[in-house]
């Protein structure tokens, strides 16, 4: 499935490349186990049958029958998650209004519901999620590295009025400026420097945004954000560029630590 290989490819992890949702279920259990779905909180493999079909109506009769809101399938995770990737969305929308769903439950490549609809680029998804407590900002990868991998700039642009972090860093420092530059998505990447994201800042391989664009055959584009690149040097230099997150929050981390009582004659 396209959609799993450019995750694997952008994002990492080799559980990004799965069987079909419902060739997984039947997997999961034996026949004789399918009778018994919704036992004991558990789902067999018509509950994920019809998750992936989006038959909304049917997850709510197997949920009222006991299955778990916040049920796991064995290898894609909990369900909510599934539906985000599935784009079964009246089915996230279901599990999204239950209280006990935890919207923020991550499957095996710490992706929540969340992130993958921000690839998705369902903005009423979106929304519902945040309204419903979902995480904005996270450690790693975040809704807003994937909204911009898909080139979504009106999720972008929620995300940003509702205080995402704009250059905010994945595991190997891409930025979402980066991640929409090397996906080629000119509005994307015009909205996120007009926003005010970084357009200096370079990954663990030494790539900016600007290089990503070139690399893509997008040299207008390349040299139009090396062009921004020199104003944000000549604007904030090196010592009075934004702090960023990390710095941050090591400056709350020192501030908890205790002090040491100075000694009298001691200097700094």
């Amino acid at each position: 499935m396209r959609f799993d290989r450019v995750r694997r490819r952008l994002f990492g992890g080799a559980l990004a490349l799965v069987p079909p949702l419902w060739a997984g279920a039947q997997a999961a259990r034996p026949p004789a186990a399918a009778a018994r779905s919704g036992r004991s909180g558990e789902a067999g493999p018509e509950f994920w049958d019809a998750l992936q079909r989006d038959d909304v109506d049917a997850v709510q009769t197997y949920l009222l029958r006991g299955v778990d809101t916040n049920v796991r399938h064995p290898e894609l995770g909990p369900a909510i998650v599934v539906a985000a990737r599935e784009s079964a969305w009246k089915t996230l929308a279901l599990l999204a209004g239950l209280t006990g769903t935890r919207v923020d439950a991550t499957n095996r490549l710490n992706e929540t519901a969340l992130m993958l609809a921000a690839l998705r680029g369902n903005l009423a998804a979106v929304k519902l999620l945040a309204s419903r407590g979902a995480e904005i900002n996270r450690p790693g990868w975040t809704p807003l590295h994937y909204a911009a991998t898909g080139g979504n700039v009106e999720v972008i642009r929620f995300l940003l009025e509702h205080d995402a972090y704009i250059d905010a860093q994945s595991p190997n420092r891409s930025t979402p400026l980066m991640m929409a530059a090397r996906q080629k998505h000119p509005d994307a990447v015009r909205l996120l420097v007009q926003a005010g994201a970084d357009p200096t800042a370079r990954n663990q391989n030494g790539l900016d945004a600007a290089e990503y664009l070139q690399r893509e055959g997008e040299t207008e584009l390349s040299g139009w954000l090396r062009e921004r690149a020199a104003d944000y040097n000549r604007r904030y230099g090196t010592l009075e560029r934004p702090r960023t997150v990390e710095m941050i929050e090591e400056e709350k981390r020192r501030a908890r630590q205790p002090r040491e009582p100075r000694l009298p004659g001691v200097r700094d």
